[in-house]
């Protein structure tokens, strides 16, 4: 089982991370929004600015202080998007 760090000493299993996103789009405000009402939010950005939204297969909404993009260099990605593939 691979850990990720997101920060302040916090690790997630890569296995269970489904995409890392960025918080700023309103979809994604709604999202954490419904996540502390179903109590499904953790909290992980030690009250520092949420810069990354993480959500999980188990539909846990994890938050966190640092770039979606270290968080994907540290889970193994690039870290930068890829162009959509034609079909």
């Amino acid at each position: 089982m691979k850990l990720i760090n997101i920060g302040f000493g916090n690790m997630i299993s890569a296995e269970r991370l489904v995409a890392v996103v960025s918080p700023d789009s309103a979809p994604i405000k709604r999202i954490v929004k419904e996540a502390r009402d179903q109590g499904r939010l953790i909290d992980a950005s030690y009250g520092r600015s949420t810069r990354a939204v993480l959500l999980m297969d188990s539909d846990h909404v994890i938050l966190s202080a640092l770039q979606p993009e270290t968080i994907a260099n540290r889970a193994g990605g690039t870290g930068e998007a890829r162009p959509a593939e034609e079909g």
